[in-house]
């Protein structure tokens, strides 16, 4: 059976989507509780500067998670750097903004390759390690798992996707000793949430938001969230605190959202028809944020 708790201290934890934001903020607070880190993603200034911060010991690799093959030399790479990997925290992850009847195609199907499918390769590359060490796995979803706003499918539907696929993990490698987590954050201060807040299409909702979904909370907060949750290798990893009634309740509480999200219906398809008519409907799709402009130019460099 899995444990419950252990000390973190020379622990090897592979993180993805580790250049900045929660990803970055997670290995600064792992590192701190005395484990080693390997940080993967597409911005080789923006890792080697994190894994500065997080000490001599730090390792990093430059791979996109929708590429089997750089994925597994990162894996590799941190195999022979630490002797083995105890846990993987699979974040990395994009988010665009805009309809179903009138984003960009390739956006959608892009979110998803990288918000679940990266996340599955991330956790089937690393599992046969982790398994070894009994350790823990921690996929990222969100509270957006539970919540579907419009203008966000591609982004919800891949994180119910992660919740899905980490509740299925979790019953098939417990035997093994295996623990699975899964990650469920609201607006945390990184670049993805400040980028989609001022998307042109969103922005009208962000002035009206009120109460718990109009406040942004801090990224140290969800980095010691992530390291508290791999050090007791917890089931549910979720900031801020009262999100937990709302993932327990989720279905009394979809219908009253849903009413609120029809008043802004008609309003997101025309601010998002506005920005494609004056930017493009690749351009207003795109994924927000510095981490997103990150994955638009790995496309733009593997075609």
């Amino acid at each position: 059976m899995a444990t419950r708790g252990w000390n973190l201290q020379g622990r090897a934890v592979l993180i993805t989507g580790a250049a900045r934001g929660i990803g970055a903020e997670s290995a600064r607070r792992l590192t701190a509780r005395g484990a080693r880190v390997s940080l993967v993603g597409l911005e080789p200034e923006e890792l080697e500067r994190v894994a500065a911060e997080c000490g001599p010991e730090a390792t990093w690799f430059e791979a996109d998670v929708t590429d089997w093959d750089a994925l597994e030399a990162a894996v590799s790479g941190t195999l022979d750097r630490f002797g083995g990997i105890d846990a993987v925290v699979a974040n990395a992850g994009v988010a665009p903004v805009g309809p179903v009847r009138s984003i960009e195609p390739a956006a959608f199907e892009r979110t998803i390759e990288i918000n679940l499918l990266g996340v599955w390769r991330t956790v089937r590359a690393c599992l046969p390690h982790v398994i070894e060490r009994k350790g823990y796995v921690l996929p990222i979803a969100s509270i957006a798992a539970a919540m579907h706003a419009p203008g966000m499918a591609a982004y919800s539907a891949a994180k119910a996707g992660v919740e899905a696929f980490a509740d299925c993990l979790r019953s098939e490698v417990a035997h093994l000793g295996v623990d699975v987590g899964c990650g469920y954050f609201s607006f945390i201060a990184t670049d993805m949430v400040a980028g989609g807040r001022s998307h042109p299409a969103t922005e009208f909702l962000n002035a009206e938001a009120r109460g718990p979904f109009g406040k942004t909370y801090p990224l140290s907060a969800a980095g010691e969230a992530v390291a508290h949750g791999v050090e007791s290798r917890s089931r549910a990893v979720v900031v801020p605190g009262w999100a937990r009634l709302l993932l327990r309740f989720r279905i009394a509480v979809r219908p009253l959202a849903e009413r609120q999200y029809r008043t802004h219906a008609r309003q997101l398809d025309e601010s998002f028809a506005a920005d494609v008519a004056q930017r493009g409907r690749a351009e207003a799709s795109a994924p927000v944020g510095a981490g997103g402009a990150a994955v638009r130019d790995s496309v733009v460099n593997r075609s």
